[in-house]
């Protein structure tokens, strides 16, 4: 008998995704898994479940007890905005159905996510050791943590870059109240809960600057870094990938750039004109992402400025929804990445070496943004007024994957690709699972 991880992300695939990945790392070094989620979440992760996994890592169903919310909207995925309390009221909901699946499979340690504090509460209950699982990188949760304390002492991310980028946004983000909770409240309640350390979707190669600064401070509990989990790619044969993919092959190398902003923002009609006049003036071939909101589905014609699909024919493909973005990133045609730089989508493009061109929107994606900046692999658009033009989009692209000024972005973007290609997470998933096991009482160490 192993002992065994019951692993709660919060019901976003952005979440899922790493929490998944590091399911398969530990159930590799003899832990039963169990990856509790709604069925909207675990039927998208069985897509990807591998049969050598199949044994050690079981999918629990919880049911969100939540009338208002139809099965589709158990998850964050194409959720309007004004929803996401209800999902939230929901998820807090099934703590019941969770402190019966705890009495059921009697777990030896609980994993949960930002939002799930009361998961932490439910395991401390029964004496189980629960950890805090930040899906974000040390970057960010250094900046979490100095707002957290108020943002006394050293500030880890330039005090520069905060005023010209616009920390407003983040400090936004931390001061959002959601069910009577603002994430700065659920932030210092489940890093409190945290037994001893907290785990972090990050690497020594990638952030040691911040895993130092967070482990220097006595007053934070020991941050062990997971690796950065990049999944294999899943690729879908659908119509959409083989007409991209096709496209792409009669491309030269490097000539063509991917703009996509992830699965949870929706770009505005503003933002929409800003980048398609970007795109145009860059004289870049395009490959373009565009999802719509689910209450707000309106037709491309009708987002896009007039005559633009036009006067892009031939040099420009539009994806609606959804596009094989690890595929395409990997594709030698890929020369740029305009990304909102969610973390996840950071690391696939750093992973395939396309240089970076960073638009943060909304939360951690300024930390990610500097990170990019301090790494050398890409350029941010410049902003004011929270609000990007097409003419600076388009300068930044042509810097980046046309002029000879930003060939050394290029050469650094292959070299990033190279050290996360050749790196392996063993070293960091077995202090992990030591770390793990150094949490577990005698008396449930006696049990196996």
């Amino acid at each position: 008998m192993s002992a065994s991880i019951l692993m709660l992300p919060w019901l976003a695939y952005g979440h899922a995704s790493p929490f998944f990945e590091l399911a398969k790392s530990l159930s590799a070094k003899n832990f039963d898994i169990y990856f509790c989620s709604t069925s909207v979440i675990l039927n998208t992760i069985k897509e990807t479940l591998e049969d050598k996994f199949s044994s050690s890592i079981q999918l629990i169903e919880i049911k969100l007890p939540c009338a208002l919310l139809p099965p589709l909207c158990h998850s964050s995925k194409d959720l309007p905005p004004h929803l996401f309390p209800l999902l939230m009221t929901a998820s807090e909901s099934t703590k019941p159905a969770f402190c019966k699946i705890l009495d059921t499979l009697k777990p030896t340690i609980v994993i949960y996510d930002l939002f799930q504090p009361w998961a932490a509460e439910a395991a401390r209950e029964r004496n189980i050791p629960a950890v805090f699982f930040s899906i974000f990188n040390a970057a960010t949760c250094s900046y979490f943590e100095y707002c957290r304390r108020g943002c006394v002492g050293i500030c880890p991310i330039p005090e520069k870059y905060l005023q010209e980028k616009g920390s407003d946004r983040v400090f936004y983000f931390m001061e959002n109240i959601v069910n009577g909770m603002s994430i700065k409240e659920r932030l210092m309640n489940i890093v409190d809960l945290s037994c001893n350390i907290i785990l972090c979707r990050s690497s020594e190669e990638v952030e040691s600057t911040y895993l130092d600064y967070l482990n220097t401070d006595t007053t934070y509990k020991e941050l062990v870094p997971v690796g950065l989990l990049l999944p294999k790619p899943v690729y879908k044969e659908d119509d959409i990938g083989k007409v991209v993919m096709e496209w792409l092959g009669k491309k030269e190398p490097s000539s063509v750039v991917y703009v996509s902003f992830g699965s949870n923002y929706f770009l505005s009609k503003e933002e929409i004109d800003e980048i398609a006049r970007g795109l145009e003036l860059s004289e870049v071939d395009f490959i373009w992402v565009v999802r719509f909101h689910a209450e707000n589905k309106t037709s491309l014609d009708e987002a896009l400025p007039q005559g633009f699909v036009e006067r892009t024919k031939g040099k420009g493909i539009m994806v609606e929804e959804w596009a094989p973005q690890a595929k395409i990133l990997g594709h030698p045609s890929i020369g740029g990445f305009v990304s909102h730089v969610g973390w996840s989508s950071l690391l696939e493009g750093m992973g395939s070496g396309v240089p970076i061109i960073s638009l943060p929107m909304e939360a951690d994606q300024l930390c990610n943004s500097l990170l990019v900046l301090e790494m050398g692999v890409g350029m941010e658009v410049p902003k004011e007024d929270k609000m990007f033009k097409g003419e600076d989009l388009a300068r930044v692209i042509r810097h980046v994957m046309v002029q000879e000024e930003g060939k050394l972005i290029r050469n650094k973007a292959k070299e990033m690709s190279e050290k996360i290609r050749d790196k392996k997470d063993d070293h960091e998933i077995n202090f992990v699972a030591h770390k793990l096991m150094s949490l577990v009482p005698p008396s449930r160490c006696d049990e196996w």
